[in-house]
């Protein structure tokens, strides 16, 4: 098969601030592979957790080095692909690039879109969170009055039913609270409230916090606590009043065993795991485990969360907002429907151009 990689610069609507950090726009990388006239697209972003970040440029190098090793395996040949990937150490955001693509020539190739393929029900997807950066009390309702309010007629956003509230501002707890309360004053029909903290507090504070947002009717808490200190995610696990979700401490189905008896969910991103075929393991040793499923998103373009949407009706919370905050997204796929992100009828991931 051939390869082709590009890159393409995508910039947000409104800056998303977490606990590591502000993001205003990425560089994401496109890949197409083509054989037998069929062709996949796959999309890599860059993300950075702990001490090895993936950058767009050691994304790319990595990509630009496998390519002729692609030249002489099928897309079909998926073992050979994944011991190729094995001992080139491929970066996961690289992995999931080629995987996207390579499921999204099969769907092609048997004119299918993969939830069709897979057996799934689009009837069974959940609403869908949008995002709430840290902020100032009167700059989080402004965003919260910009999500709700924001529409263009091609895509509009309306009936959104889930917010999702980065909390670990550096300002502390005080600010975190104060910043939550507006954002419930500045929706109070929203019923479904998720707190995100990115491993922005400690054991002691999370369990405070835990307590405050359970008054509060929070869903849940993800990633209290920072990546390396899952050994103390066991004492919030016992004590905390809210589910417990984990997303920088879940790379891959290998992390799941570790931390089945101290989480209640775990975040599924297809760049850490590697793209659906992983993600897919994820989903099936998670809920062996009894452990709930959500899946989010970086800054990924409608590419990449029309592919991850294809594994949505397995999901119990979803995240996959990023798109809808570009302003220069070239991709079209999924529809924003009733709250919900639901994949198309178009076969493979179901992503054409934007005109």
């Amino acid at each position: 098969m051939q390869i082709q990689i590009q890159t393409f610069t995508v910039h947000k609507r409104f800056a998303l601030k977490i606990s590591r950090g502000t993001t205003a726009q990425t560089t994401n990388i496109w890949i197409k592979i083509e054989q037998d006239g069929i062709e996949g697209w796959g999309e890599a972003s860059p993300f950075s957790i702990g001490e090895n970040p993936q950058t767009t440029e050691t994304i790319a190098r990595s990509l630009q080095a496998i390519a002729p090793l692609l030249k002489a395996i099928h897309p079909l040949e998926r073992q050979r692909l994944d011991h190729l990937f094995a001992q080139a150490k491929l970066p996961s955001a690289a992995r999931a690039a080629i995987d996207i693509a390579l499921h999204d020539w099969l769907g092609k190739s048997v004119d299918l879109p993969l939830w069709k393929l897979w057996g799934l029900e689009r009837d069974r997807i959940v609403p869908t969170s949008v995002t709430i950066g840290i902020n100032t009390p009167e700059g989080a309702k402004q965003r919260v009055k910009d999500w709700l309010g924001k529409g263009t007629v091609e895509s509009p956003l309306q009936d959104i039913q889930a917010l999702k509230v980065k909390l670990g501002s550096p300002e502390g707890i005080e600010a975190d609270q104060a910043m939550f309360e507006a954002v419930q004053e500045a929706a109070p029909n929203i019923q479904q409230i998720s707190v995100d903290a990115n491993g922005g507090w400690t054991v002691e504070t999370a369990l405070k916090m835990a307590h405050w947002l359970s008054d509060r009717q929070v869903t849940y808490i993800e990633q209290p606590l920072p990546k390396g200190q899952e050994t103390e995610l066991t004492k919030l696990f016992y004590l905390s009043p809210l589910p417990i979700f984990v997303d920088e401490s879940c790379f891959t189905s290998r992390s799941i065993p570790a931390l089945c008896d101290r989480v209640h969910g775990i975040n599924i991103k297809l760049m850490k795991s590697g793209g659906l075929s992983e993600a897919l393991r994820m989903i099936h040793v998670a809920k062996a485990n009894d452990l709930k499923v959500m899946f989010g998103c970086y800054s990924d373009s409608a590419l990449m969360n029309s592919a991850i949407a294809q594994l949505s009706p397995f999901a119990d919370y979803l995240d996959l907002d990023s798109h809808l905050n570009l302003i220069d997204d070239p991709f079209v796929g999924a529809s924003f429907q009733n709250g919900r992100v639901i994949p198309s009828d178009r076969p493979g991931i179901g992503v054409t151009l934007r005109r």
